[in-house]
């Protein structure tokens, strides 16, 4: 009975010392607002604008090289035109109460809930709370990262329905016959992090 107690307790040394709980540990990669850009996209009957919103903070949870969380926030107060003239007057109107109110809420947010792997080619459906002019919808969106020299590449297309966040501003939902001054609800958000552990 001994020796089968000690053969027990061996076995179940040799376990632990061959299991690396670090294996499954995941790993926060940081991401370099200087490298990571969001760049927008909304159009409207006669036309569209583009321009970038900066990068604040973000990080991708990696275990693996398999994305498992990310997150980041983006100075809305900073957000630029890029399109063409009239971009000033018109930033300033994206900054105002009619659309971002961005003195009372200077930044938007990201934060997953779930991530899903598509393939083993980096492809992953992603679940999470965007949080705009104050207000958080749960989106979901397909990304895909790469992993390589220890940095890694989150690359996602993310489609926006501006009124879920109350910007109404010639929204064909709530006001009928704008014609031309239509603006379409729906707006796009191209985000490119990169992040380092």
């Amino acid at each position: 009975m001994k020796h089968l107690t000690f053969l027990l307790l061996c076995a179940a040394f040799m376990g632990l010392a061959f299991t690396n709980p670090a294996s499954n540990a995941v790993v926060v990669y940081k991401v370099d607002t200087s490298a990571s850009t969001v760049k927008w996209t909304a159009a409207k009957v006669t036309g569209k604008h583009f321009g970038k919103v900066p990068v604040k903070v973000g990080t991708l949870e990696i275990n693996k090289n398999k994305l498992v969380g990310a997150s980041f926030e983006v100075n809305m107060a900073a957000l630029t035109v890029e399109d063409g003239g009239g971009n000033e007057n018109l930033r300033k109107h994206l900054n105002s109460p009619d659309f971002f109110a961005t003195e009372k809420n200077p930044s938007a947010t990201f934060k997953s809930t779930k991530v899903t792997a598509k393939d083993k080619a980096g492809n992953y459906t992603v679940v999470g709370d965007m949080t705009i002019k104050g207000l958080t919808k749960s989106i979901t969106f397909d990304a895909n990262l790469v992993v390589a020299s220890g940095k890694a590449t989150g690359k996602a297309t993310i489609k926006l329905d501006r009124t879920d966040y109350d910007i109404k501003f010639r929204s064909g939902k709530f006001f009928p016959d704008l014609g031309d001054k239509l603006i379409y609800d729906e707006f796009e958000l191209e985000v490119n992090l990169v992040a380092s552990k």
